[in-house]
């Protein structure tokens, strides 16, 4: 029997990922737009919030946090969650800080299913929503987000779907990949189906930071009868660009976080102290979040502008974050064009089918890569003149 044999068979089934193949690209001069990192992998983040971490630093703020989190960030983070998403939370009680929003969802999902559960994930949404159900020995069952519906919730693929199994409704709310904001209308449906059939739902919230024209942005957890059944997760990587302080917070109900607080040693051991205080300065002072969405809006229309513009690729103007979802289905299959972008224009982007079976097809690219605008730019031609390369070779500008 093979070493891979013996192993956690949830774990063993995944597949594998190139590590070394992918740095060998990064470092052979590729430009990474595939990676949701606030204008990697030039600097951007405010004197205050740089400051703030040094002074830790300098005054030995070097021990462990209690594993939920410092006080004084919960403190903060339940005046935020109150004022923005609407939730009323006990920084006590309610809130737990973790060490980024990748483990805060998979520390919200594993107190929730167990071996055998069935998972309601919709289709495409972030890969972890998947990939986490099945390392946790639970069935990941796909809802589709149709795009002729803007990738919006439909209510009758969940009913469609429900089992006397299904525990639990997994939510990026703002969607990543396609960046679509969920409906005030929809996420009201979807919580009265939640109720009605019993299930927890899990919400992801990175993308919060980040809505355009004026859309709503909802909770979910603060729609009437969610709060007792919601954990809601958040980052500062997205929005904030503290992407490598890795501080994220999860907030819910007394029982459901009194389970959280009772385990968090266990799974989380205790988040970066000194970027914790990092993570205080960014919440007290947070004018550069807006910097940021205005350097995202005027990308995401010229995006928007120039690869619509090729024959043979489409999309939709991105309603949230730093990405664009892009249908390349007419000029190949997403691995092959990604593969081709990585070759020819030197450029790493996403396949969509990494965000689940309904991805194939599509592209995501981030928008958010490089702080210098003109080397954003230059990215952007690049891509556009490789992609009419395989217009070119598909015959589809005539």
């Amino acid at each position: 029997m093979s070493i891979r044999d013996r192993m956690n068979p949830s774990f063993a089934r995944v597949g594998k990922i190139d590590f070394p193949a992918f740095l060998e690209l990064v470092e052979g001069g590729r430009t990474l737009m595939g990676w949701a990192d606030p204008f990697y992998p030039d600097p951007c983040l405010p004197d205050g919030v740089i400051e703030a971490t040094k002074r830790a630093l300098d005054t030995g703020k070097t021990h462990y946090t209690l594993p939920i989190g410092l006080r004084e960030l919960r403190r903060v983070v339940a005046r935020k969650v109150g004022a923005y998403n609407h939730l009323t939370a006990d920084p006590d009680l309610n809130v737990i800080i973790t060490p980024g929003s990748d483990i805060g969802l998979y520390f919200a999902m594993l107190v929730l299913i167990a071996p055998g559960d069935e998972v309601l994930n919709p289709d495409p949404s972030y890969q972890s929503n998947a990939k986490n159900t099945q390392l946790m020995g639970a069935i990941s069952v796909p809802v589709p987000l149709h795009s002729s519906r803007g990738f919006q919730l439909d209510i009758e693929e969940f009913e469609k779907r429900v089992t006397n199994r299904t525990k639990l409704i997994v939510l990026t709310q703002p969607n990543n990949p396609t960046s679509t904001v969920y409906r005030r209308e929809q996420l009201e449906k979807l919580a009265e189906f939640a109720i009605a059939h019993d299930l927890f739902v899990v919400a992801d919230h990175a993308f919060e930071s980040t809505i355009f024209d004026g859309r709503e942005f909802v909770t979910i957890a603060s729609l009437p009868g969610m709060w007792e059944r919601t954990i809601s997760v958040f980052s500062t990587s997205k929005g904030m660009g503290m992407s490598g302080f890795r501080v994220g917070y999860n907030v819910a109900c007394d029982e459901i976080m009194s389970v959280m607080h009772s385990t968090a040693v266990n799974v989380l051991g205790a988040t970066n102290t000194f970027a914790q205080y990092g993570a205080i300065a960014a919440f007290e002072d947070d004018a550069f979040v807006e910097d940021f969405n205005r350097i995202y809006e005027r990308r995401r229309r010229d995006a928007f502008d120039i690869l619509n513009a090729i024959p043979g690729a489409t999309c939709l103007l991105p309603e949230s974050g730093f990405m664009i979802w892009l249908n390349i289905a007419a000029l190949g299959s997403s691995k092959e064009v990604a593969h081709f972008l990585t070759e020819d224009a030197r450029i790493i982007v996403n396949p969509g089918s990494s965000y689940g079976q309904f991805g194939e097809g599509y592209l995501r690219i981030m928008l958010g890569s490089l702080r210098e605008e003109g080397a954003f730019q230059d990215a952007m031609a690049r891509i556009a003149a490789s992609l009419r390369k395989l217009s070119a070779a598909n015959k589809l500008n005539t």
